[in-house]
C-alpha cells in the first residue's frame, strides 16, 4: 500500500470516528469525549500507565445528565466510568456488531483486561438505513469473535 493511498485512508478513519463520537454525544445521554489533560488524571487516579492514553477514546458515564466533564466531575464520578475505545463503521448492520470488521492493538486488549468491566468497545454504525451503536467488554467480545489474526506494523 501506498503512503499516499494510507494517509488518505487514515483521514477518511479519523473524520468518521469523529462522525462516531458525534453521534454518541448527541443522541444517548453519559457519552463524554475528554481531552489529553483529563485522560491523563484519569489514568492517574485509576493508578494506571500512561502509556493507555491511546487506548480509549471517550468515556461513558450511565444515566449521567446534564453535567460537564470537569477534572472535579472525573473525581466525583470515578466509580461510574467506563472508558470506551470506539470503532466505527459506514457499513449498515442491523444486529450491530455482527458483521463488524475492525483493527485493534494489543495495547487495547491488555488495557481492556487491565480494567475488566470498567472498558467497553463501542461498535457504531453509521448508515442511512439505521445507526446503531452496541457496547462489549474484552470477555463478551472475545466470546463473539469469529476469525482473528495478527498484523504486525513495521517502520524501517
Amino acid at each position: 500500500m501506498s503512503r499516499k493511498h494510507s494517509f488518505t485512508l487514515t483521514l477518511s478513519n479519523n473524520v468518521t470516528e469523529k462522525e462516531g463520537v458525534n453521534y454518541l454525544i448527541e443522541n444517548f445521554t453519559g457519552f463524554f469525549k475528554i481531552d489529553l489533560l483529563t485522560k491523563k488524571q484519569l489514568l492517574d487516579l485509576l493508578e494506571i500507565e500512561h502509556r493507555y492514553l491511546q487506548a480509549f477514546d471517550m468515556i461513558y458515564i450511565p444515566n449521567l445528565i446534564g453535567v460537564e466533564i470537569s477534572s472535579e466531575s472525573i473525581e466525583t464520578y470515578l466509580e461510574d466510568i467506563i472508558l470506551i475505545e470506539l470503532k466505527t463503521t459506514k457499513k449498515y448492520l442491523p444486529e450491530n456488531p455482527k458483521g463488524f470488521f475492525f483493527g485493534a492493538t494489543e495495547n487495547e486488549f491488555t488495557f481492556g483486561n487491565i480494567l475488566g468491566e470498567k472498558f467497553r468497545f463501542c461498535f457504531v454504525s453509521l448508515h442511512e438505513k439505521g445507526s446503531s451503536f452496541a457496547l462489549h467488554t474484552i470477555d463478551e467480545l472475545e466470546a463473539r469473535i469469529k476469525n482473528q489474526r495478527i498484523q504486525y506494523q513495521i517502520n524501517l
